[in-house]
């Protein structure tokens, strides 16, 4: 038996030999269990973690799941997407058998989750979380079936689009007293890149003589650690051109800096939390409805749109794919049909 009483500490432990995927023979040990049955429990959640069967734990997949996740997803998606999963699924399925969970046990937790008083698109970001986890399950480790398949997914995906005017986008800047702040939002509203791509921008991804801003990274603050990793996806790699204003704008931010170096952040003392609260307390002044700091890139896209220019050009701009154009922001295209009936009528002969 691979569990044994420490008795000069009175607690217990677990020692045990185990082959690895590469087909070494290793030694695993865990100290400091109070009581045997709890040495016991985690010697059995490790041997079900390392088989990966489909009579493992939900606990035990989840950790499969989330070594993969570290392996194959961006440090930033992974950090938001074990936050949901730990927060709303592992404490409700984390001691329950895989082979044992039904529909009706996934409907049981939609109940509980719509019961919380979270958002429809939260609820249906979980739901999805929790199919994939499921999915994984059948993909590696043998699940017969997705319980999730067969019911209904709840929640929402969100629909609605909040985005500013261009007239309320000038009533809200006044408000802003930073110069540096001021900047940023209009970086922000007239070039459509986001918020991370903003504050990822370096000396030198800024063309004066060109006129233009390169993107090519994304910047996140981990453990108190500045990263800027790769961009959101391959259409995020791109240059962007900006109005002459703006290009002064940018100049300007770069000029406070001391003895700026190619590698240094445009907009380093810019952080998510200066915006979003001088979103909160600027849209409260102009008697405006407040928005994310990502709807400003909605409300770039909504301005083009109004300018006439088409989906494809605005997608190169803001990094995004034409599909996604049309999927988002196409139904703030004007209704041409009318119009093509009037041209066909003018035809007439």
């Amino acid at each position: 038996m691979p569990v044994y009483q420490d008795t000069e500490r009175k607690t217990w432990y677990v020692k045990l030999y185990y082959t690895d995927y590469t087909g070494a023979r290793k030694q695993k040990m865990k100290r400091g269990f109070k009581l045997q049955r709890e040495a016991k429990e985690w010697e059995r959640h490790f041997l079900e973690t390392l088989q990966g069967t489909p009579d493992m734990t939900f606990g035990a997949l989840y950790e499969l799941y989330a070594a993969d996740l570290a392996a194959h997803t961006k440090e930033s998606t992974r950090r938001n997407r074990v936050s949901l999963i730990e927060r709303h699924i592992l404490p409700f399925w984390k001691d329950r058998r895989l082979n044992e969970i039904t529909p009706a046990d996934v409907r049981s937790w939609q109940t509980e989750m719509m019961n919380k008083g979270l958002a429809l698109s939260t609820l249906r970001t979980v739901n999805v979380h929790l199919s994939t986890i499921f999915n994984f399950a059948c993909k590696y480790y043998r699940l017969p079936s997705n319980p999730c398949s067969k019911i209904k997914a709840m929640g929402k995906i969100g629909r609605s689009l909040n985005f500013w005017t261009l007239d309320e986008f000038r009533q809200f800047l006044p408000t802003v007293q930073d110069p540096i702040l001021t900047a940023a939002f209009l970086t922000l509203f007239y070039s459509g890149i986001r918020c991370g791509e903003l504050l990822a921008l370096r000396v030198k991804d800024f063309d004066a003589a060109a006129g233009t801003i390169t993107i090519n990274g994304t910047y996140h603050r981990f453990d108190r650690e500045d990263l800027i990793t790769a961009p959101k996806t391959e259409n995020s790699v791109r240059t962007v051109y900006l109005p002459p204003f703006l290009v002064d704008e940018i100049r300007s931010v770069i000029d406070r800096i001391y003895c700026p170096d190619p590698e240094d952040r445009i907009f380093q003392t810019v952080t998510s939390r200066k915006l979003r609260y001088a979103i909160d307390t600027g849209a409260a002044k102009a008697g405006i409805d407040k928005i994310r700091i990502h709807d400003i890139r909605h409300s770039h896209v909504s301005l083009l749109i109004n300018m006439g220019y088409q989906p494809m050009l605005i997608a190169e701009r803001i990094g995004d794919s034409v599909e996604m154009i049309n999927k988002v922001y196409g139904h703030l295209y004007p209704n041409q049909h009318q119009n093509l009936a009037e041209k066909l009528q003018k035809m007439k002969f």
